[in-house]
C-alpha cells in the first residue's frame, strides 16, 4: 500500500540506543529528499539513562501536527514497546530486535524481527545500532537510501572522518538485511515526494527564533542554560560573533536579564531566553525594564511545572506569569508562537514592538515547539519592518526629557556615549528628566504615560493580518456552528482537526491569535458571533487562556485541558468538537483517489 503520509516513532534507552540522533538523521534526510516533516521528541531529565522517544511524521504535503496513531514503531527494547504500543495502529508495523525482546503474541499487525544488536556486534560497531536501524527502515518504507547515506556523511563525516566508512557499513548492513530477508516487502511504502517549486528549510523552533531575532537586528544575548531554551543560547553564541554581536553565559537568570537591560540601555537590541523557573527569577528586572522604558525581548520556552517540574515535557502553564508576573502595574506585550515558521516571524515582531514602544516583549514557546523540527518555506524577511527606537533630536540637547509626557506615551531614548543627552535610568518613580520623584501627581502622570503607550500598542496590533495576527481555519465563522479558539503550539493540531472536519462537511471553524496581550478582543467577539459553542484547548489544568479571554469578552467558553506533559493530538480536538455538533455534515466534495494511495498518520 502506498501512503502519502507516514507516522513513525523510535523508542529506546538514552545513551545506549541513540534514538534521538537517528530520528534527526532520518528527518533531515527526508526533508532533503523533498518530503515535508514534523517531529516530536521526549527524553529524560537525567544526563544519561531513561526512556527516549523520537516521532517523525513525513508526507508529500505539509504536515501541520504530530498526528494520531502510529504507522510504524521501532522499539529498540522491551520498555519501548511497553511505553508506546498503545499509540500503534492495530494493523501497523512493529520493528524490534529479537536480541532484546519478542513481539507480543496478541499483536495483530506486521512484526519484523531485525537483529540490530547482533549486526552491530558482527561489524564491531556497538554504537552503530541506530544507523543499522535507519538502513533497515529505508529498505522497509521506501526512504531514499543514497540520500540517507549522504546525510549521515554530511552530519558526522566532518567531525569524525575516520568513521565515514563504518557509518556507511552500518547503514548498508541494515538496508541489505531487509532486502535479503523480507522478500514479500513491507505492507506500507511511502509515496515519492513531489518536486518542490521553491526552496524548503528544515529547522527547529529554537533555531527559527534565533534566525528571526538576528534578522530583526538582535546583537546582544545573555542567558543561563535551561531546558528547553538552551539551544537558543548555544546558537546565539555561535552566530552573534560572526556578525559583530556578543553572547554571554551568565551565572543565573537574574544576571542574564540584568545584562540584557544594561545592553539595551547602551543602545543594542538585546534578548534573553529561559524556561519557567528562570522566568520566575526575571520578574523584578522585567519591572525595572517597564519602569525605565527599556526595550528587550524575553523568550520563555514553557515546560511542565511548578518548580523544577518535568524539564523535558511541554506545558502551556506560564501564561499567567507572563501576563501578571511582577509587582505593581507593569504592562508588557505577550506573543505566542504557533509553529516553527511562526517562531521566525514572532521573534521579528517581538523586536519591532519592543523597539517601537520601548517596553519588554515576552515571546512564549514550549518544549514541543522549541525542539520540534519542521519543513518551512524560505521566510519573507520583509514581512516585519526592522525598526530602531526613537532617538533624541538636535533640539532635545539643551533640555532633554527622557520621560517626556507625549500624546503617544513614547519619548526619545538617548544612547549614552552616542547622544549628548545623558539621563538617569532608574527603577524609582521619576519625573520627565529621570530624577526620582515620589509625588502623587508625578506617579499618576508617569503611570498614565506607560499605560497610554500600551493603549497605542493595542491600536497598532488590532488590525494585524496573518501570519502576524490571528489565523483562522475551517469554514468562515458565519457558516459554522462550533468554533475552536486556541493559542501557541496547539495551532497545528487544531488546524488539522478543523480542516479535516470541514472537508467532511461539518460546520466548524477555528481562530488562533499570536498576540495574547493586548488581546484582540474585538476579533474574538467577531469570531464568536453565531457560534453555538467555542472550545478552548490548552495544555494546562486551569484553562489560563480561557480565563484571560473571558475576562476581556465575557464569552461562555468550553475548556479542553490536557496536562500530562504531552501535546494534543488531532483526534482529541476532533472528538471534543463532535461532542458539541448537532448539525449533520453536508455532502463533502468527492475526491477521486486511486485505492492503493491512502493517507496515514
Amino acid at each position: 500500500m502506498i501512503v502519502d503520509t507516514l507516522l513513525l516513532r523510535l523508542g529506546g534507552e538514552s545513551g545506549i540506543d541513540n534514538a534521538i540522533s537517528a530520528g534527526d538523521v532520518l528527518t533531515l534526510s527526508a526533508a532533503r529528499t523533498g518530503y515535508h516533516v514534523h517531529t516530536f521528541r521526549t527524553y529524560p531529565a537525567e544526563i544519561k539513562g531513561g526512556p527516549v522517544m523520537f516521532q517523525l511524521r513525513v508526507g508529500v504535503e505539509p504536515v501541520p501536527s504530530l498526528g494520531d496513531q502510529l504507522d510504524v514503531l521501532l522499539a529498540f527494547n522491551e520498555e519501548a514497546w511497553d511505553l508506546h504500543h498503545a499509540a500503534l495502529r492495530p494493523d501497523g508495523i512493529l520493528v524490534y530486535d529479537p536480541g532484546e525482546h519478542d513481539a507480543p503474541s496478541n499483536f495483530q499487525g506486521t512484526a519484523y524481527a531485525i537483529p540490530l544488536d547482533g549486526m552491530a556486534g558482527d561489524l564491531n560497531l556497538r554504537k552503530g545500532k541506530n544507523l543499522i536501524a535507519l538502513g533497515a527502515l529505508a529498505a522497509l518504507l521506501g526512504f531514499d537510501f543514497p540520500e540517507l547515506q549522504a546525510t549521515v556523511k554530511d552530519l558526522y563525516g566532518r567531525k569524525r572522518p575516520e568513521f565515514i566508512e563504518s557509518n556507511r557499513m552500518a547503514l548498508l548492513a541494515g538496508y541489505q538485511w531487509v532486502r535479503d530477508n523480507i522478500l514479500e516487502g513491507s505492507p506500507i511504502q511511502l509515496a515519492k515526494p513531489h518536486k518542490a517549486d521553491e526552496r524548503q528549510l528544515v529547522m527547529s523552533g529554537n533555531r527559527a527564533i534565533v534566525a528571526g531575532a538576528l534578522t530583526a537586528g538582535c546583537r546582544y544575548y545573555a542567558g543561563y542554560p535551561i531546558t528547553p531554551a538552551s539551544d537558543i543560547l548555544e546558537e546565539m553564541a555561535k552566530r552573534l560573533p560572526e556578525i559583530g554581536g556578543a553572547a554571554f553565559q551568565t551565572e543565573d537568570e537574574i544576571a542574564a536579564i540584568g545584562s540584557v537591560v544594561g545592553a539595551s540601555i547602551a543602545g543594542l537590541k538585546a534578548m534573553t531566553a529561559t524556561s519557567g523557573p528562570g522566568f520566575s527569577l526575571m520578574q523584578e528586572m522585567l519591572g525595572l525594564a517597564t519602569m525605565a522604558e527599556v526595550p528587550l525581548v524575553v523568550v520563555n520556552s514553557m515546560r511542565a511545572g511548578p518548580s523544577t517540574g518535568m524539564p523535558t515535557k511541554m506545558e502551556q502553564a506560564d501564561l499567567n506569569i507572563a501576563l501578571y508576573g511582577g509587582h505593581g502595574e507593569a504592562p508588557r506585550i505577550v506573543l505566542a508562537a504557533r509553529s516553527v515558521e511562526d517562531c521566525f516571524y514572532q521573534a521579528m515582531q517581538a523586536f519591532y514592538l519592543s523597539e517601537t514602544f520601548q517596553m519588554p516583549v515576552i515571546l512564549l514557546a514550549d518544549q514541543s515547539l522549541s525542539h520540534r523540527t519542521e519543513t518551512l518555506p524560505m521566510p519573507d524577511t520583509k514581512m516585519v519592518a526592522v525598526t530602531e527606537r526613537m532617538r533624541p533630536e538636535a533640539d532635545d540637547e539643551d533640555d532633554y526629557q527622557r520621560y517626556r509626557l507625549t500624546e503617544s506615551g513614547i519619548s526619545p531614548m538617548g544612547v549614552p556615549g552616542f547622544d549628548p543627552t545623558p539621563y538617569t535610568a532608574t527603577g524609582l518613580e521619576h519625573d520627565e528628566y529621570g530624577a526620582p520623584n515620589y509625588t502623587p501627581e508625578m506617579h499618576t502622570a508617569q503611570l498614565d504615560k506607560r499605560g497610554l503607550k500600551f493603549e497605542v500598542v493595542a491600536d497598532a496590533l488590532c488590525g494585524l493580518e496573518p501570519p502576524l495576527g490571528c489565523i483562522d481555519y475551517g469554514l468562515p465563522e458565519d457558516q459554522a456552528q462550533v468554533g475552536v479558539l486556541a493559542w501557541g503550539s496547539t495551532a497545528g493540531v487544531v488546524r488539522e482537526a478543523i480542516e479535516e472536519l470541514a472537508s467532511e462537511g461539518y460546520p466548524v471553524t477555528a481562530l488562533v491569535p499570536a498576540v495574547i496581550n493586548p488581546l484582540p478582543a474585538d476579533r474574538i467577539l467577531e469570531f464568536a458571533q453565531g457560534l453555538k459553542a467555542i472550545i478552548v484547548p490548552e495544555v494546562n489544568r486551569t484553562g489560563q487562556f480561557a480565563a484571560w479571554v473571558k475576562a476581556h469578552t465575557e464569552l461562555p467558553l468550553i475548556s479542553l485541558n490536557k496536562y500530562g506533559g504531552l501535546p494534543f493530538t488531532p483526534a482529541e480536538i476532533r472528538d471534543k468538537v463532535l461532542e458539541h455538533l448537532t448539525a449533520e455534515p453536508t455532502e463533502p466534495e468527492s475526491k477521486d483517489q486511486p485505492e492503493e494511495e491512502v493517507a496515514h498518520g
